[in-house]
């Protein structure tokens, strides 16, 4: 097993308690894009999947039967809200509190790595993914849906200019990641993608595969 990487450590340990709310009823009513979204990525799922912060569950629906399922959510008040809608709904799932910049798991764990609206979150997204490609089996799956920096100069101007702000009100998110292009430089290849829209803000929906070859580790 890989020693664990130094990262950056901005986890609020008392959680987003507002964000939580609010984010826990956006997601019990999901529009037909993000219902899209979600079928596209969680339902492609298939042996061993772990999800990088499940937030409260909205992808629980949509994986298919027979999925060994991990989860792992920093957010306490997420995890709270998690677990609520797991009883309701009588699922026995594997939810842990963990960090997507230095995951506890072994190399090659998983044959699926699910992360939605998630890498727009995490200080170190670049660092996450090297993690996420070492407990990738050989032929395994990291299915995504995640937003992106537009490509216009202004509008790509002003999200670099609120994504400060934006992350203050939206417990990390910063939508003005190039998280396409992240993906590729952690030595994945995108073989799915397509493009939506997240509110005002651009998405992208997609799967990718490690390159064969490529480093496998996640170093300090």
């Amino acid at each position: 097993m890989s020693t664990r990487p130094r990262r950056e450590q901005s986890r609020n340990k008392g959680g987003h308690r507002l964000f939580a709310a609010v984010y826990d009823r956006m997601s019990s009513r999901p529009g037909r894009g993000e219902s899209g979204a979600r079928a596209d990525t969680a339902g492609g799922c298939r042996g061993r999947t772990l999800e990088i912060g499940f937030g409260p569950g909205a992808n629980w629906r949509f994986l298919p039967p027979g999925v060994d399922y991990v989860g792992i959510e920093p957010d306490p008040r997420m995890r709270a809200h998690a677990r609520r809608h797991m009883a309701e709904s009588k699922l026995d799932l594997d939810l842990r509190d963990g960090d997507g910049q230095a995951l506890d798991f072994s190399d090659g764990s998983f044959d699926t790595v699910l992360a939605t609206l998630v890498l727009c979150t995490i200080p170190d997204p670049d660092l996450a993914l090297r993690e996420i490609r070492r407990v990738l089996a050989a032929g395994g799956e990291l299915r995504f849906w995640e937003h992106v920096r537009p490509h216009g100069r202004v509008t790509g101007r002003l999200a670099d200019l609120v994504s400060g702000p934006w992350a203050r009100l939206g417990a990390g998110c910063r939508p003005s990641r190039d998280t396409l292009e992240a993906i590729r430089e952690a030595d994945f290849e995108v073989v799915s993608l397509r493009r939506m829209k997240v509110g005002p803000l651009p998405a992208i929906v997609g799967v990718a595969r490690p390159v064969a070859g490529g480093p496998a580790g996640g170093g300090a």
